[in-house]
């Protein structure tokens, strides 16, 4: 297999990667065909995955929009994955010129492809770190250089906690980020659910088992364990939603049926 030149020489070019399968749903061209191959024996059992992460980001977007309208200028973005179109980023200072973002993953080709699409934009950085060790991003100086953790900062959890086994207490990761930011802070998650799914639950696991065989586990759990993660925080309106129903700007029913899957929220430190 031909390594392209934009490949960190890192990196395993044979073994798939969530964040290069997540481009390719997105349409995105940084993946090959290993992660094409394991995304399209997913979609023989969910052929609507695509739509998901459709959703899911265009979630992420209107967070981010409701946050900097809500005058939050610093955005952390925790399992950022590879840039595409819409990022954060670009929503934030759209919509708040001079906002601070960070971005942070631990896949060498979703750090490399950040640095060079914010190259020259002195108010974002990207940090290598994983979510699983929250000091390391706290810690960062890089991190530090661009967040004040003393005023309110946005902490973007989009679609990452599912890749957080229960052995690695994803809950005590997500409160230690929490236990960091200043009053009147938000959380931004996003998380896989088989409720939602219009599939039966059987068939649905056979894509997740695909996530399974490449050692990429991906954890379904329930509206009421995706919803503790929000303890200590107020819940937003309209609370922890499937993702077309968080503040929608187009009628959430002419959305595709697996839109609806998962669920995401936003809550507000006191």
């Amino acid at each position: 297999m031909e390594r392209p030149a934009w490949a960190p020489r890192s990196i395993d070019i044979s073994v798939p990667s969530v964040s290069r399968i997540y481009d390719y749903f997105l349409g995105g061209s940084h993946n090959f065909e290993v992660d094409r191959e394991a995304a399209r024996k997913a979609m023989e059992f969910m052929p609507g995955l695509p739509k998901i992460m459709q959703a899911n980001r265009a979630f992420m977007r209107r967070a981010v929009r409701w946050a900097a309208g809500q005058g939050i200028t610093q955005f952390l973005d925790v399992g950022s994955g590879i840039p595409t179109f819409g990022n954060v980023h670009e929503v934030a200072q759209a919509a708040r010129p001079g906002a601070r973002v960070v971005y942070v993953d631990h896949d060498p080709v979703a750090v490399a492809h950040s640095q060079a699409v914010l190259e020259g934009n002195e108010d974002a950085d990207v940090v290598a770190a994983d979510l699983r060790k929250p000091q390391d991003i706290l810690g960062s100086a890089r991190v530090r250089d661009l967040i004040d953790f003393d005023r309110p900062v946005a902490l973007l959890l989009v679609a990452i906690l599912h890749f957080v086994e229960d052995a690695d207490d994803p809950y005590a990761a997500v409160a230690e980020l929490g236990a960091a930011l200043a009053p009147g802070s938000v959380l931004v998650l996003s998380h896989a659910s088989y409720e939602g799914i219009p599939l039966p639950q059987k068939r649905a696991e056979g894509a997740v088992g695909v996530y399974k065989d490449i050692r990429n586990p991906l954890i379904m759990r329930s509206r009421d364990e995706i919803a503790r993660f929000f303890e200590g925080y107020d819940m937003v309106e309209p609370g922890l939603v499937p993702m077309p129903e968080w503040r929608p700007e187009t009628a959430p029913e002419d959305e595709d049926p697996y839109a609806f899957s998962g669920f995401a929220g936003v809550g507000r430190t006191a």
